[in-house]
């Protein structure tokens, strides 16, 4: 399978560091033909046992992927203003209930034959990390046929 290093994934939350890897990617970029970008936002849907009817379930679900479609015009502005041409970027949010955040995020860069991999790393403290791992680390564990960029 072929993987295309010029296109890259990056992989984006709300934190000071996932905007850091979108500036990264911008000043590599920027205005050098060649490049695609993915702005992907993996969306986990709230814990529907944390609302008591279906409706407000719903309701925190919409505001969710409209945070993150926020994030994902944000960071293509971004770009544009490092240089990226608005033709070379794409954004999507993908929704998750089981797997892994990471997992997610690799099965789209199989998906789009992405070669590169951004992410910032969120800077979880070393006991969390232990009991709930860190969407980096898994990313650099699952990875397989392309570069991965952790941006801190």
């Amino acid at each position: 399978m072929s993987y295309n290093f010029k296109k890259i994934l990056v992989a984006l939350d709300a934190s000071e560091n996932a905007e850091r890897a979108v500036d990264y990617v911008g000043e590599i970029a920027g205005s050098t033909p060649g490049f695609e970008i993915l702005l992907l936002h993996v969306l986990r849907p709230p814990n529907r046992d944390h609302f008591p009817s279906e409706e407000l379930w719903r309701q925190a679900a919409d505001e969710a992927e409209e945070r993150g479609r926020e994030i994902l015009r944000y960071a293509a502005g971004r770009l544009e203003k490092k240089g990226m041409s608005s033709h070379a970027v794409r954004s999507k949010i993908t929704r998750t209930e089981g797997a892994s955040i990471a997992a997610e995020i690799m099965k789209m860069q199989q998906e789009e034959k992405c070669g590169t991999v951004v992410v910032g790393r969120r800077g979880v403290s070393k006991a969390e990390e232990f009991l709930f791992g860190s969407i980096s680390n898994k990313v650099v564990h699952y990875a397989r046929n392309c570069t991965v960029w952790i941006v801190e």
